[in-house]
């Protein structure tokens, strides 16, 4: 860029009177014009660091409880974010080496409880194996722990039923709940089970969630809309 030195002259009325004005005049030469250096950002994009996906029918059941299918190597980093303790798998199949390498570099305790995956009218779902389940999930050491199968509908939606009915809700809220994740494949064999699952060897466990709180002398459950 160089600067230039203009002078303009201009004359008052009747031309007696001669005023004599320097102007400045920036001259730019394109050749002397550059882009600024690029410069990477500190921040991570989205559809990298920032694409966290959630695994198949994820969500939360209580506070440090969660819900889900099969997670996969593509769920990794999401799971990272809830700081798990504990993995409760309801699958009989050996568990991924991808997934079992992950546990382990995240010091994720697996904890495997095989039920067999039956349809309709072979449903066999075993009590005892549901209460082992129930136990874990209960122990708020193991928290925050999520539970899965290999879709999160069914083997899932039994047990997270199971565990509603010892938080005092309502068979119609319970079975809204397990139908929300079953959708079409909802199957009344499931219902029957949580129906008449018993309770009653679980009562002393101690219920540190936020749906075992009393509101007078009635349970609140905050994920169901409930009469008063």
């Amino acid at each position: 860029m160089k600067i230039d030195h203009i002078s303009a002259t201009s004359a008052t009325n009747g031309g007696d009177t001669a005023i004599c004005r320097t102007f400045e005049v920036a001259v730019f030469d394109r050749r002397d014009l550059s882009l600024p250096p690029v410069v990477a950002s500190p921040y991570p994009v989205v559809g990298d660091e920032l694409n966290l996906i959630p695994p198949l029918n994820f969500a939360m059941v209580d506070n440090g409880i969660f819900r889900s299918g099969f997670p996969d190597s593509d769920n990794f980093s999401f799971l990272q974010t809830l700081g798990l303790r504990t993995i409760i798998c309801l699958c009989p199949e050996p568990y991924p080496e991808a997934t079992t390498e992950f546990l382990k570099d995240g010091g994720i305790k697996l904890y495997q409880f095989g039920i067999e995956g039956y349809k309709e009218p072979f449903v066999n779902i075993p009590q005892d194996t549901i209460r082992e389940a129930l136990k874990v999930v209960l122990d708020a050491k193991n928290h925050p722990v999520l539970i899965h199968c290999k879709r999160g509908k069914h083997r899932t939606g039994c047990l997270v039923g199971c565990l509603r009915k010892l938080q005092k809700w309502c068979l119609t809220s319970i079975f809204d709940e397990y139908q929300r994740f079953a959708a079409a494949k909802a199957r009344v064999a499931d219902q029957r089970f949580m129906e008449l699952f018993d309770v009653s060897t679980l009562k002393h466990m101690p219920l540190s969630f936020s749906c075992s709180k009393r509101k007078g002398d009635e349970f609140v459950d905050p994920f169901m809309r409930r009469k008063e």
